[in-house]
């Protein structure tokens, strides 16, 4: 088993932040609360955050990818990620190394180019390789061991949002987005 991650001070962190061209998000405890709803016709609902959803298109806007890797399948999640024109969606994938391997040769990167937030054991694979591990304020403390950046929020209440407007920022792209808001 690879070492847990080292502190790192926070210039080290930007330029981590700096090399990300893509961008890879679990799905329950991160874009939601983690909590599951099922009735009794076997509809499944999901809570997300609108605030980590636009944090996804402004990603895409900056010429980045983003993908979804999750451990379960939802329809809920195929809805979510069409709406966010999400292209790379990982469901039922228990083995989220092999999902992360794929897309690094997909888009011909290597580990530093990729960001990960996660919040659970099943998500130390990828984590462990990333180069921007990053774990929500809620997540299990192996997910936190792991990661380089733990975010304030919890998963589902702008943990993503919290990621995504890190590296914006660090890549020196967060003033030009606001300005493209504020410009009359």
């Amino acid at each position: 088993m690879k070492k847990e991650k080292a502190a790192i001070s926070l210039r080290a962190l930007k330029a981590r932040a700096r090399k990300i061209r893509l961008v890879i998000f679990d799905v329950d405890g991160v874009l939601t609360d983690g909590g599951i709803i099922l009735d009794g016709d076997n509809n499944e609902y999901k809570k997300f955050n609108v605030r980590d959803g636009h944090g996804i298109k402004l990603l895409q806007q900056a010429s980045m990818e983003v993908a979804l890797i999750t451990g379960r399948y939802s329809r809920v999640v195929e809805k979510r990620a069409g709406e966010l024109g999400i292209k790379w969606v990982y469901q039922r994938c228990l083995e989220k190394a092999a999902a992360y391997e794929e897309l690094l040769g997909k888009f011909g990167i290597g580990d530093e180019e990729a960001a990960f937030l996660g919040d659970d054991v099943v998500d130390l694979p990828v984590l462990i390789r990333a180069g921007l591990p990053a774990a929500v304020a809620d997540a299990h403390p192996e997910a936190k061991k792991h990661a380089l950046l733990i975010t304030a929020a919890r998963g589902g209440s702008g943990a993503a949002r919290e990621l995504v407007e890190f590296i914006l920022k660090a890549k020196g792209l967060w003033n030009e987005i606001i300005n493209a808001y504020t410009e009359i």
